[in-house]
């Protein structure tokens, strides 16, 4: 049963961008809830970038939303690390998101008895780095991992993501890592924490049944699919799960903010 909502989280990519292009309606369903004054986070589970990375890059679409209103997986692994071990260190594959985000939570990097391996997104996947880890993990490091993606998208096609790296780490070592972004509830569940937001009354939008409704629904969010990302009509059919509804895309949510 669908609820009153007074609080909007949104995928982004699928979302409200495809390819590096602003899908319609979706600058007018961001200035919508700015203007409401509802609390709204937009979620990615990219870890390459930096809050005011993506923020320079959606102003440069036509978006006016603010550096503060988006959360990364990176965001959400470093708080998830310093609520875990405060003040601790890790040995990270990553770029400057995710660099960024557990610095800023007082994270020292090191590659000497470092009490976390963490793996995010690269486009520079180090075979040294990647044996780096290994070691480090059979010596006894943690792993945790900021997203489960096995592929992203590049301007050539796909590539393969954090979760293929991570598996090939896997396999290495026989340690399964901790995935912090999408569909860990954990990333809504800080997400929700940020802007001060109850699941009951909050919505998860999103164009992926297997990562953004997923774990929507098992937060206790309204989940709302769009179709103009990665999941289609037929997909729904094919999960044990449903979400709240499905909609062609946010411009049809624009009159519900």
């Amino acid at each position: 049963m669908e609820r009153h909502i007074e609080a909007w989280l949104t995928d982004m990519d699928g979302v409200l961008v495809h390819e590096g292009v602003p899908i319609p309606g979706a600058t007018e369903f961001i200035s919508r809830l700015r203007a409401s004054g509802k609390p709204f986070l937009v979620l990615t589970n990219n870890s390459i970038y930096t809050p005011r990375d993506l923020h320079a890059r959606l102003t440069r679409l036509g978006f006016d939303l603010p550096e503060e209103a988006i959360w990364t997986s990176a965001l959400a692994t470093a708080q998830f690390l310093a609520d875990q071990r405060p003040g601790g260190s890790a040995f990270v594959i990553g770029e400057a998101g995710l660099t960024t985000a557990l610095h800023a939570a007082g994270y020292i990097m090191t590659d000497f008895d470092p009490d976390y391996v963490v793996l995010g997104e690269t486009r520079n996947y180090s075979f040294e780095a990647i044996t780096t880890a290994v070691r480090l993990i059979t010596k006894g490091a943690r792993f945790i991992c900021t997203n489960p993606d096995v592929t992203g998208p590049s301007n050539e096609g796909l590539m393969p993501a954090c979760g293929s790296v991570a598996a090939m780490i896997t396999k290495a070592t026989g340690v399964d890592p901790y995935f912090v972004g999408k569909p860990n509830p954990m990333m809504m569940r800080s997400a929700l924490n940020r802007i001060g937001a109850h699941s009951l009354e909050a919505a998860m939008i999103g164009d992926r049944m297997d990562t953004d409704m997923l774990c929507g629904l098992e937060a206790g969010l309204n989940t709302i699919l769009v179709l103009t990302g990665i999941s289609t009509k037929a997909d729904v059919e094919r999960f044990p799960y449903r979400p709240s509804r499905v909609v062609a895309s946010v411009a049809d949510l624009i009159e519900e903010v």
